[in-house]
């Protein structure tokens, strides 16, 4: 190993002493040079050098590069500025050597490394970037190893296209690509797009020798420009003779043709194309959509025909898809910010045929899926027009969208359609709306239906009836109170505390200043924890409980509710936790009946869960720091004997 190192340094005296006898660098400084690629050589050169070691030495080695080529650039202005204007630098070996020498770390890596693709590119941009002669050659290995990489052949078909100017070969890569990949949608749209490229190319080279007009970029600006002398020919007359007229006819014709022909050429290749990627991916949806947006984005012979032929083909395909749907309708209703259009009675007309398109969808597609869509684009539609919801009523026809809004919501629930998400976007929007009380009567039906058992729906239902009752005044009354805890007992008597964790948390503080209904709402949460038992890990409905008495009415009523909570036969591990840490605080601050009930609470605990680990390890915690030696040392020697010993991982007492 230390002979091939000391070989390559040895290759590298005439670039070091080049260097020194230029004055770039110094003696010490090409010695500390010497030392850092000795560095390097030796980590390159064991048995299993890493990725990172090949790419540490390339970015010191293309660093030092850039130095070096800053202080060229300083000592040549020097020179000038002493007054050797006619001084010409030629280059010498340093000017050569540090991109071989990075060039060679790439192909030793890249060798090392055949299937990380980030490191090939690295060194392709690389090659691109200084322009070296062997780009090509690397090209040709990255294709070798990964040919079934799209992005592969779109890099070297555009290298070749762009950098080289060859078509052909950038034609051939391409092709060659799509036989190897012909899954890749990017390999196709990349090759539709390179293809019409050069032949707009083409066209720009003939309109800038005068031969010809116009591109097959599509311009509405020019389209509308056009279209504007047409109507007003009268302004362009000639005040020439006739036969300058007929002159300019002739030469307009000739001009026309050769457009066609440009435009016929690009209709060909594009049918040519669609053609090959429908065989090849025939199910891919998104393709399609690429396909004909660069479609209408140029100006070729029989677009039009070319155009229905792939909607129709699309609808064949995927008319049973609810995404080609809701991209069906949406071509209708085009963003106005784009189109410039702000006539609010044209939108709304757009509108509607986007509406008469979701009809038809949802006739073909009956799903929860297509509803959603449905519902979501008109809710956008909305948006757009004035931001939100609630601000909607200034519209001139915001009834009509609300009409049409809750329209889709009634026939997803007449049609089976209505999910637990739609649903609850049905109340919000009623709610958005300030029509709290059809909000409410809504909410109910759907929930005495077949998505009663869903908690962010009775979530939805007694939040409603909560702002129907507290809109006017802010503590209700007694007979609304009653009617508000009546609903909550439903709910909560039939949903287990894991599922209805957040109508437990909404009761609690709906009624936190409520005497009556709290207390009837604590003897409650007693049933459904001797009913489902507490929790280990999560939600402690009886630690919520216990926690908000605390808040409340204070420690005492605290002790007393969580005492009725440990006698019942399931507590919970996560009930013991909290009313430890609330005793134990109490007890760190010097409360001598709490570090008694803290022990009582470790001990009653331990007689269930004396597996747990860190229940024992904060127990003889408690004791070093608030008991006594011999105590903290029982703890120990118990947690040992209950934990077979190897369990045990905290500090052994002295």
């Amino acid at each position: 190993m230390a002979d091939v190192v000391q070989y390559r340094l040895e290759r590298m005296v005439d670039e070091l002493d080049d260097l020194e006898s230029r004055g770039i660098f110094t003696r010490r400084e090409i010695a500390e040079i010497v030392k850092q690629r000795r560095k390097f050589e030796y980590r390159l050169k064991r048995p299993s050098p890493l990725k990172q070691d090949f790419i540490a030495y390339i970015d010191y080695e293309t660093q030092l590069d850039a130095l070096r080529r800053l202080r060229k650039k300083a000592a040549t202005r020097e020179l000038l500025r002493q007054g050797k204007k006619k001084t010409k630098t030629r280059k010498s070996v340093s000017d050569f050597a540090p991109v071989s020498r990075i060039m060679e770390i790439y192909r030793l890596a890249v060798m090392r490394y055949k299937g990380d693709v980030e490191l090939w590119f690295r060194y392709l941009e690389f090659c691109r970037q200084r322009k070296n002669g062997r780009m090509k050659k690397v090209l040709a290995l990255v294709i070798r190893f990964h040919p079934k990489l799209p992005g592969v052949w779109i890099y070297a078909a555009a290298w070749e296209f762009d950098h080289n100017l060859n078509v052909a070969a950038a034609r051939a890569l391409m092709q060659s690509g799509l036989r190897m990949c012909p899954n890749s949608e990017d390999l196709w749209v990349e090759y539709l797009r390179m293809e019409l490229t050069y032949l707009n190319k083409l066209k720009a080279r003939k309109v800038a020798l005068g031969e010809d007009k116009g591109t097959l970029v599509r311009d509405k600006k020019d389209a509308d420009e056009k279209q504007w002398k047409e109507e007003n020919t009268d302004l362009f007359m000639s005040l020439d003779d006739e036969d300058k007229e007929n002159n300019d006819h002739v030469s307009d014709e000739e001009s026309e043709k050769k457009l066609d022909l440009f435009s016929e050429h690009a209709s060909g290749l594009l049918k040519t194309i669609y053609g090959g990627l429908i065989q090849a991916l025939p199910s891919s949806f998104s393709l399609r959509k690429q396909f004909l947006e660069i479609l209408e984005s140029i100006e070729v012979a029989d677009s039009e025909e070319l155009r229905i032929e792939i909607l129709r083909d699309m609808k064949r395909d995927f008319s049973a898809d609810p995404e080609y749907w809701d991209w069906l309708a949406r071509l209708e209703m085009p963003d106005a910010s784009i189109t410039g259009e702000k006539n609010e009675d044209a939108m709304y007309s757009r509108l509607q045929k986007a509406v008469q398109v979701y009809e038809e969808a949802i006739k073909a597609v009956p799903s929860a899926t297509m509803f959603k869509l449905y519902i979501n684009f008109l809710l956008d539609a909305i948006a757009s027009e004035r931001g939100e919801v609630e601000a909607f009523s200034l519209s001139n026809h915001a009834s009509s969208y609300i009409s049409d809004i809750l329209k889709v919501y009634e026939k997803a629930e007449t049609t089976g359609c209505l999910t637990e998400e739609l649903a609850c976007q049905c109340i919000s929007f009623y709610t958005q709306l300030g029509r709290l009380e059809e909000a409410k009567k809504v909410a109910e039906n759907l929930c005495s239906g077949k998505l009663s058992d869903s908690v962010q729906l009775w979530l939805l239902r007694v939040s409603v009836d909560i702002r129907c009752i507290t809109k006017d005044s802010l503590s209700p009354s007694k007979a609304d109170a009653l009617s508000i805890f009546e609903l909550f007992r439903t709910v909560l008597t039939k949903m287990s505390i894991s599922e209805a964790e957040s109508l437990w948390i909404m009761a609690l503080k709906f009624f936190a200043n409520q005497k009556k209904s709290f207390e009837k709402l604590i003897e409650l949460s007693l049933k459904a924890v001797a009913k489902y038992g507490g929790s280990e890990n999560g939600f402690s409905l009886s630690s919520a409980v216990v926690n908000f008495i605390l808040q409340k009415d204070g420690l005492k009523h605290a002790r007393e509710v969580y005492k009725r909570f440990l006698a019942l036969p399931h507590p919970g591990l996560a009930l013991y936790k909290n009313c430890i840490e609330l005793e134990s605080n109490l007890a760190s601050l010097g409360n001598e009946d709490s570090l008694v009930n803290t022990r009582k609470l470790y001990e009653a605990a331990l007689a269930t869960y004396d597996q747990d680990t860190s229940l024992w390890k904060d127990y003889h915690s408690l004791e070093t720091k608030l008991g006594t030696t011999e105590t903290a040392a029982a703890i120990y020697w118990r947690a040992r004997k209950s934990l077979k010993d190897s369990a045990v991982d905290f500090t052994s007492p002295d």
